[in-house]
C-alpha cells in the first residue's frame, strides 16, 4: 500500500519541522510549503491525500489558498491557526476547510483528525464508486460513463438498450412485465406495442448472452423478463 501524502503549509519553521517529523514517524509522506504561493505551487505539482494549512501565511493567506484549492479539488483540508474566535472558524469552514485545529495543539489530536478525515474521504469515494457501478457475474455497467463490459470485453449498446439493461439490473431477481418495462424505459406516453420490449431484449441477449455463460436474461413465462444468474 502506498504512503499517504500530506502537504504541510506552515511558515513557522520550528512548528513545521516538529509536525513533519511526527507525521513521517507515523508513516506519512510529507511535503512542506512555507508560504501561500509555495502551497499553490506544491498543490499543482502533486495529488496530495490531505493538506494541513496554516491560516496566517506570507504572500497568500491560508483562507485564500483554501478557497483556490477548493474550487478545483475535494482534497481534505485541516486549518491550523492560533485564531480561536468562533467567527474565524466559521470563515475557514465556509472557505472549504474540512476541519479546524487551534494552536497550540496536541500532536495526537492532529493525527486522530487526519485519520478521521482520511476514513471519511475513503468512505465517500467507495460510496461514489458503488453508486456508479452495477455488476452481475462478469457483466459490469458504469453508469456515469455508460460503459458496459462482459468478461472484460466492451459491449456497444444504444441509449435505449443501455437504459433497459440498467433497469433490469437494478431489479435483478424480479419478474418484470412487458408493461412495466415499457413504462419505465420508454415512458408512459409511448404509443407503440409491448412487443418492442421483446425486440430490445433480443438485442441485449445477442450482445450480452449469446457468447457468454451463464445466461443472465431470462424469460418468465406469462409475465415478462428477469435478470438473474440461474
Amino acid at each position: 500500500m502506498s504512503e499517504v501524502s500530506v502537504l504541510l503549509v506552515e511558515d513557522e519553521s520550528n512548528v513545521a519541522q516538529f509536525v513533519r517529523l511526527e507525521l513521517e514517524h507515523e508513516g506519512y509522506e510529507v511535503g512542506v510549503a512555507n508560504d501561500g504561493e509555495e502551497a499553490m505551487k506544491a498543490y499543482k505539482e502533486k495529488a496530495w491525500d490531505i493538506i494541513l494549512l496554516d491560516w496566517m501565511l506570507p504572500k497568500l493567506d491560508g483562507l485564500e489558498v483554501c478557497r483556490r484549492i477548493r474550487k478545483k479539488s475535494d482534497v481534505p483540508i485541516i486549518m491550523l491557526t492560533a485564531r480561536d474566535y468562533v467567527g474565524d472558524k466559521i470563515a475557514g469552514l465556509d472557505r472549504g476547510a474540512d476541519d479546524y485545529l487551534t494552536k497550540p495543539f496536541d500532536i495526537e489530536e492532529l493525527l486522530a483528525r487526519i485519520r478521521a478525515l482520511l476514513r471519511r474521504q475513503q468512505g465517500s469515494k467507495k460510496d461514489e464508486n458503488d453508486e456508479n457501478l452495477l455488476r452481475m457475474e462478469d457483466l459490469i455497467v458504469q453508469l456515469k460513463s455508460r460503459q458496459v463490459t462482459r468478461a472484460g470485453n466492451p459491449v456497444d449498446l444504444t441509449q435505449r438498450e443501455f437504459d433497459l439493461l440498467v433497469f433490469l439490473m437494478k431489479h435483478k431477481g424480479e419478474a418484470l412485465s412487458r408493461e412495466w418495462l415499457l413504462s419505465a424505459v420508454w415512458g408512459y406516453e409511448f404509443a407503440g406495442e409491448t412487443n418492442v420490449v421483446d425486440v430490445y431484449i433480443r438485442y441485449l441477449r445477442n450482445k450480452l448472452d449469446r457468447d457468454y455463460q451463464p445466461k443472465l436474461i431470462h424469460t418468465v413465462r406469462g409475465i415478462g423478463y428477469m435478470m438473474n444468474t440461474t
